[in-house]
């Protein structure tokens, strides 16, 4: 773990509570370069309807505008959610140096947990990982919102009237 991680991590954790203050899954992401962020964004997927509205993803657009080049080499990505598969390969196109993330996804984690799409050998590109940074907090925020989401459920279905 580089010294700066917890503090981009903290930046990518404020992007996520953007995310929870509209109803959408708290994912937060930052990009750094040269000590400066470039690029930060949010989960907006049910915002937008769009199934690609990933906070990754939209942090490499907007990196990607910024440096006018779609090589993003020298860059960190900070990430609150392990990336699922379609981020990691982003990452992956994208020539993302490294990647740091918050919890591990259990369901969907592509850079280590289900399998290590960012650092296969069979690609031309390769990312160093390093996961479980501020995990604890990046997986309460998660558990949290899912929890919260469960119970108004619970309560919307026992306001129904019976029939």
């Amino acid at each position: 773990m580089h010294g700066e991680d917890e503090r981009y991590m903290a930046l990518a954790i404020d992007e996520a509570a953007k995310a929870r203050a509209i109803g959408e899954v708290p994912i937060g992401a930052v990009i750094v370069r040269e000590g400066a962020v470039i690029a930060q964004a949010y989960n907006q997927r049910e915002t937008l309807q769009e199934p690609t509205a990933h906070a990754e993803l939209s942090a490499l657009r907007e990196a990607g505008r910024k440096l006018g080049t779609w090589r993003l080499t020298g860059c960190t990505l900070y990430v609150t959610l392990e990336p699922c598969p379609m981020c990691a390969g982003a990452v992956v196109l994208s020539r993302i140096d490294r990647l740091v993330f918050g919890a591990p996804d259990p369901k969907a984690g592509c850079a280590g947990t289900l399998m290590n799409l960012v650092q296969d050998s069979r690609f031309n590109h390769q990312a160093e990982v390093a996961g479980n940074v501020l995990g604890e907090q990046c997986g309460a925020l998660l558990t949290d919102f899912f929890s919260n989401l469960r119970r108004e459920k619970r309560g919307r279905a026992n306001d129904r009237p019976e029939i």
